[in-house]
């Protein structure tokens, strides 16, 4: 199924809903990282939240998560924009723990000594960054504290990956159920009661059901206004250019370092783990840009 999110409105528009299958977004940054079971499932988690509150800005607006519970995952470090691009990665993705249950300890991975911050980049030099501690490591409970406190938006979160035993992710996807002013006390706990009986999200999508029939299984598909669709996907913004533009912010004694050491150079990017390669005739016509 291609990865797509909905946006929609429920219960007479008390409730404002999000939800997005997202299990070729997660095997994409699954793959490129090398990502161990555990870490696939800490970073595909924060990739799919990451879809969805993207869907919340406008034009060229976009936002950066960063999760970092001083466990031995590292650091988490998710980006995404208004039009479904997502990319993302973690400091150390061969890291794998798991429940004597076989359920994925995510919480272990990631720790909860620590800060879980968004900054959403409103153009213009206008950033806005809320940050909260960590409760969880389990990334959907940290949101949902995320939201209730820096945005004072009470939300339930939910996220999900499912990995095969070959390490590929099998099933990934989510919700943001968000509760708007004047819901009445009836709806909160309609939506309450609903939330504790449902299945893990990654187990719908695993199931085959789509982000629509996602939120019809929680809210009743009388109850759902359906707003918005579209695609999300891995992507990277990384280019030549922009590590070029890297290199010469070094200075020509750190440039002819790598000249005469390496006789080129290879940059990576953190976000794609893509690689570009250069000569030491690239190298002397980058030096000569610092003058």
């Amino acid at each position: 199924m291609k990865d797509y999110l909905v946006k929609a409105l429920a219960f007479d528009d008390q409730i404002r809903a999000f939800a997005v299958s997202s299990t070729n977004l997660v095997e994409e940054g699954r793959r490129r990282h090398g990502c161990w079971p555990t870490a696939s499932a800490a970073l595909g988690r924060t990739l799919t939240v990451a879809a969805m509150m993207g869907s919340q800005l406008k034009g060229e607006e976009t936002i950066t998560i960063r999760i970092n519970g001083n466990g031995p995952i590292g650091s988490i470090i998710v980006d995404a924009d208004s039009k479904g691009i997502v990319r993302g990665y973690v400091t150390n993705p061969e890291v794998h723990f798991q429940y004597n249950s076989g359920k994925l300890n995510v919480g272990m991975a990631v720790g909860t000594d620590g800060q879980l911050s968004v900054t959403k980049d409103l153009g213009l030099k206008d950033y806005f960054t809320g940050q909260v501690p960590l409760q969880s490591g389990e990334i959907g409970d940290d949101f949902t504290y995320y939201f209730a406190v820096s945005e004072q938006v009470p939300s339930a979160v939910g996220v999900g990956v499912l990995v095969e035993p070959d390490n590929s992710v099998k099933a990934a996807g989510g919700f943001i159920i968000q509760v708007m002013p004047g819901a009445t006390e009836e709806t909160l706990v309609k939506l309450e009661t609903t939330l504790s009986n449902i299945k893990p999200v990654s187990q719908m999508i695993d199931g085959g059901l789509t982000p629509e029939q996602i939120l019809e299984t929680i809210f009743g598909s009388e109850n759902v206004r359906i707003l918005d669709r579209h695609d999300v996907h891995f992507e990277c913004k990384c280019s030549k250019d922009k590590f070029e533009n890297g290199i010469i912010s070094l200075g020509e004694n750190e440039i002819q370092a790598m000249i005469d050491e390496d006789h080129g150079a290879e940059a990576v990017c953190h976000f794609c783990m893509e690689r570009y390669q250069f000569t030491a005739e690239e190298l002397e016509a980058l030096k000569e840009r610092v003058k």
